[in-house]
């Protein structure tokens, strides 16, 4: 028995599942092929997507919300009302968050920066050689002798409550006087 030709036991890959294009791509022809005015929302994006390719990947739903977001932070696509559609060519470039950044600084022909007219900031004084230094600054407690601030409070010591002898008369100090413990006799006396 002859055999006609080389036999090949590579499994042969059929046209149809060749090699399916990436997600962005994905997204784009669903994007395109829904063409609703008021976009397309996630989940059509993803039956789309699982009707028209097969072997997809068992995180299918993660991964395209990870591409969903991506393509949306570069300006691939434009979400709106929960819906993504593609920028509308017409419109301008979306700006990123936060004040922009200053302009670059020119270069000259050599490549070396030039630097700007005036330096930043307030001029100096100027400077005279012959003028003697400045005196130093005197501070409150230089002057007085005394530090700065309200002086600490002083310890005053414990004092009992005045006793009141008979025919004079107490000055009572401020707040409300303390109580009176009264002496108990003792019973059977």
């Amino acid at each position: 028995m002859a055999t006609e030709g080389p036999t090949n036991t590579s499994p042969e890959i059929s046209p149809t599942v060749a090699k399916q294009p990436n997600y962005p791509e994905m997204i784009m022809a669903a994007i395109d092929s829904i063409n609703d005015k008021n976009g397309s929302s996630k989940s059509s994006i993803s039956n789309y997507i699982e009707d028209n390719y097969n072997n997809l990947p068992p995180a299918h739903s993660a991964i395209l919300s990870q591409y969903l977001d991506k393509m949306k932070l570069s300006g691939e696509i434009v979400m709106l009302k929960n819906n993504y559609m593609k920028p509308d060519p017409s419109s301008p470039p979306k700006r990123g968050r936060g004040r922009p950044p200053k302009p670059k600084a020119p270069q000259d022909a050599s490549g070396t920066v030039t630097s700007s007219p005036r330096p930043r900031g307030r001029p100096p004084k100027p400077k005279d050689p012959l003028a003697s230094p400045p005196p130093p600054k005197r501070t409150a407690s230089a002057v007085s002798g005394r530090k700065r601030g309200r002086p600490p409070k002083k310890d005053k010591p414990a004092i009992d409550p005045p006793v009141a002898v008979e025919g004079t008369v107490v000055k009572r100090g401020r707040g409300r006087p303390p109580k009176v413990k009264a002496a108990v006799a003792p019973v059977g006396a």
